[in-house]
């Protein structure tokens, strides 16, 4: 690993530990030529997923773009950034486990709105009306109706 101070090739290790959602190593490390120590994180590298839209193109999983669509949904709610993150972590694990080199949109909204659900229940009406893409008022209600059952 190159020094990011001096760009020095030789550096050392000298704390290892996991982190908190346990995907990826977290390390100290020191420069043996300047001194300064630096922190790196170590990550398996996962196979490029494709999204199916629902106009059938395709594009590669973006994980801002679907932490980007709950926080909007969650927008001065009682929810955190922190449990966002848990959220998109939880749903990646679900279809990375999958080992499909292609999945649908859909089936990505699907699991993030039933976790959504049990987190906040208005974040999740919010997020179910763009992406199931509400044509009027009545469409709402019935999702209102499902959610109060």
């Amino acid at each position: 690993m190159k020094c990011p101070f001096c760009s020095h090739e030789n550096t050392r290790v000298i704390d290892s530990r996991p982190t908190e959602d346990d995907n990826s190593i977290r390390r100290r490390r020191v420069c043996d030529e300047c001194g300064k120590r630096f922190t790196t994180y170590e990550k398996i590298e996962t196979i490029p997923l494709i999204i199916i839209k629902k106009d059938d193109n395709r594009e590669v999983y973006d994980r801002s773009k679907v932490e980007g669509g709950l926080f909007r949904a969650c927008h001065k709610r009682p929810v955190s950034a922190r449990q966002v993150t848990m959220l998109v972590d939880e749903v990646e694990n679900e279809i990375f486990s999958r080992e499909e080199k292609e999945i649908s949109s859909r089936t990505i909204g699907e699991l993030l709105m039933n976790k959504l659900k049990d987190l906040d229940a208005v974040a999740y009406v919010r997020f179910a009306s763009v992406y199931r893409e509400f044509k009027d008022v009545n469409t709402f209600m019935d999702e209102l109706k499902k959610l109060l059952e």
